[in-house]
């Protein structure tokens, strides 16, 4: 049986590893990244970004509220603005976006997972940001088919 640990303990045990250069497999939860991560299934692969960072990754990211409290978001990069903020957004997620600082990312994700250890294709997601007018349709579509179990 899977273990979970809570966020305050792991995340930063997460940073000073991939601080150190290491890489970092861990099973995000949640449901903001379908149908391309399947939060308490799935796996990532986190390591520091070695490259600036570009529309389409997925990144581990430190994202500070308007009141001032702090979570942490595993999304895909919309865009980098000029100046440097990032802009993220979650796969599954119709409405809002983290604007973050780029100081604030932890990791960029490097591989995608099944429970058996087989890699999942890695794709940028261009065209599933180009479908934003329609995906509300499509992530209804897979909550209650069998993409869900196949993907």
């Amino acid at each position: 049986m899977p273990h979970q640990i809570a966020n305050d303990i792991l995340i930063p045990e997460m940073e000073r590893m991939l601080n150190e250069g290491r890489e970092v497999l861990f099973t995000p939860s949640g449901v903001s990244m379908r149908p391309f991560i399947e939060g308490g299934r799935d796996s990532v692969v986190l390591r520091r970004p070695s490259a600036p960072i570009r529309r389409g990754d997925i990144l581990l990211a430190r994202y500070v509220r308007s009141d001032g409290s702090e979570t942490y978001v595993l999304h895909r990069v919309l865009r980098v603005e000029k100046d440097g903020t990032v802009v993220l957004q979650g796969d599954g997620n119709l409405l809002g976006e983290e604007r973050i600082r780029s100081e604030n990312v932890l990791g960029i994700v490097i591989r995608i997972q099944w429970p058996s250890g087989r890699r999942k294709p890695m794709c940028r997601g261009r065209l599933w940001q180009a479908l934003m007018p329609v995906r509300r349709w499509l992530l209804k579509i897979y909550r209650h088919s069998l993409l869900k179990i196949a993907y």
